[in-house]
């Protein structure tokens, strides 16, 4: 055994590298790296702390706790989207072309679509996408209130579908599970179902792409048609 060199103190511990100081970008940097790497079940706040070599409890200075830290993931990934009222088309194809941008951005994330459906973020960039859908409505001719109410439907739609595709191998299960249920309804018993039995080429038609664009439109012409009705004229005297 080599004898000990005695030329070599003990390092202190002052001596060692300071610690970066904890910030709350810091902290939704690391969440989202994590995110990226390992999946949001993965995003915790105890998991954070130990990547930022730091206790958790220091976290909560920052985030109020793990749904908070989520819900703030959330917002910064929507800062990809860019919204913008201004643009190519309609005001239709501009909302359409929104809406289905947040919806492949949820679909690369499948945790995150998840949590948006019971998480409400609050963020600048959520707000921006709110305030951009707003605005194209009313360039629509929406009503006020329809445009309130409907800028909430407009955005559980591709929050709702990207869900549906979120789970573990959920592109090869899907497609199998549509194709046993198109054989269902395509052979079905005209007798037992009269209603499915004439309508089961049209049940079975269409794509993703198709059928998302067509549901963007239900839901637009539907807020149109929310529009309180003109005002009577008044008789006159």
């Amino acid at each position: 055994m080599p004898p000990a060199d005695d030329t070599q103190e003990p390092r202190s511990r002052r001596e060692r590298p300071a610690k970066p100081a904890l910030t709350r970008q810091g902290i939704i940097d690391t969440a989202l790296g994590i995110l990226r790497d390992e999946g949001l079940e993965k995003v915790t706040m105890r998991r954070v702390a130990a990547a930022l070599d730091s206790g958790h409890a220091s976290l909560y200075v920052y985030v109020r706790n793990t749904e908070d830290l989520h819900a703030q993931i959330l917002d910064v990934l929507l800062g990809e989207l860019r919204p913008s009222v201004t643009g190519p088309g309609t005001w239709r194809d501009r909302v359409k072309g929104l809406l289905s941008g947040y919806g492949q951005l949820l679909m690369r994330y499948p945790g995150i679509a998840r949590m948006a459906l019971s998480t409400q973020p609050s963020g600048p960039n959520y707000l921006a996408l709110v305030d951009t859908v707003l605005a194209l409505l009313q360039e629509g001719g929406a009503h006020d209130r329809a445009a309130a109410w409907g800028v909430d439907l407009l955005l559980l739609f591709p929050t709702a579908v990207a869900v549906e595709f979120s789970a573990p191998a959920a592109k090869t299960e899907k497609a199998a599970a549509l194709s046993a249920l198109a054989t269902k309804i395509t052979t079905v018993d005209a007798a037992r179902y009269p209603h499915i039995a004439p309508l089961s080429a049209a049940l079975v038609s269409g794509d993703g792409g198709s059928r998302g664009d067509w549901a963007f439109d239900v839901l637009l012409d539907g807020i149109l048609a929310a529009n309180p009705p003109p005002a009577p004229e008044q008789d006159l005297p």
